[in-house]
């Protein structure tokens, strides 16, 4: 009796490894379901012949992969924004002090700007000026050389033109200009200070201690000495004459009628209408020299006296 054939078996096909299976050849091949197939193939055992499968056993790579993007996502993004924060905090404080400093700096400017628009504005113009200091020159005179200021701010008083206006007036010795605002501009005046009179040619020319002309007469000036020095006023007798004159005080100059020199050693004086004179010498210790003469002439008056010899103030002689 015959057998009969078996049937034909189709060859069985062993699945790579790795995907948990095996793929038999009755029927065509199924394609990998993937990550999640293996997944869950990892998750099957057998129990009884039949295949079993673990629910939940994994998380999907893919899933994985999308949870830890976002969460870079979100910390990239916390992280721009604490920066971002921190950020402005600094500039914030930047721009603070930056607003003070414009803040002082405009407050400056118009302040400077404000004075000075003010400053050269008729409402600090010279309406007034007043001369102080004189005494033998007329104050109203002075006054009127300085018209040319009125009118004009204070900024814009022109010195040179002052100075040119009082140089006409041999008597100014010196001046100051004292603006006191508003309108009112203060000349002050230091007149020179005769110290005799010289004949020459002219007449009698009042001078100074320094030798400039004040003025010239053709009769000897009232109350004014007479001055005889060798060399002129250019000479070193004249300057010692000069310095011995302005160290007198009033009561004994007011009495001298007469100054003689030859040289800066030998200054002589001649008090009142008598015969009486002075020997003075030089005029170191001038200050000393007045001091101990003015107690003599009033312990022994010139009218009994012919002369003072003060030339050694520490030995006073008189005759």
């Amino acid at each position: 009796m015959r057998r009969p054939s078996p049937l034909p078996v189709a060859p069985t096909e062993v699945a790579p490894a790795g995907t948990g299976r095996a793929s038999t050849g009755a029927g065509p091949r199924r394609p990998s379901a993937g990550p999640a197939s293996d997944a869950r193939a990892k998750g099957r055992g057998s129990d009884g012949g039949r295949e079993t499968e673990t629910v939940g056993a994994g998380i999907p790579d893919d899933a994985s992969d999308a949870i830890g993007i976002r969460d870079v996502w979100r910390a990239a993004r916390a992280r721009r924004k604490a920066l971002r924060a921190e950020a402005r905090r600094f500039t914030a404080r930047q721009r603070r002090r930056r607003a003070v400093w414009i803040g002082v700096a405009a407050s400056v400017f118009v302040l400077v700007a404000g004075t000075l628009g003010a400053a050269y504005s008729p409402l600090f113009a010279v309406q007034d000026i007043q001369v102080v200091g004189t005494r033998t020159l007329g104050a109203t005179t002075v006054e009127k050389a300085l018209d040319g200021q009125l009118g004009r701010p204070f900024p814009l008083i022109d010195s040179s033109e002052i100075k040119a206006a009082l140089v006409r007036f041999p008597l100014v010795e010196s001046y100051t200009l004292e603006a006191r605002p508003p309108h009112e501009l203060v000349v002050r005046i230091v007149e020179r200070t005769p110290v005799g009179a010289i004949k020459d040619a002219a007449g009698y020319t009042v001078v100074d201690a320094a030798g400039v002309a004040l003025a010239t007469t053709a009769t000897p000036p009232a109350g004014e000495p007479i001055i005889s020095v060798a060399g002129g006023v250019h000479s070193d007798a004249f300057q010692s004459v000069g310095a011995v004159m302005r160290a007198l005080p009033a009561s004994i100059r007011d009495v001298v009628t007469a100054v003689s020199a030859t040289t800066p050693d030998d200054v002589t004086l001649r008090l009142g209408g008598t015969r009486t004179t002075v020997v003075w010498g030089s005029a170191d210790q001038s200050a000393m020299k007045a001091e101990v003469l003015e107690q003599a002439m009033r312990a022994m008056p010139p009218s009994g006296v012919s002369q003072y010899d003060v030339s050694t103030p520490t030995s006073l002689v008189v005759r």
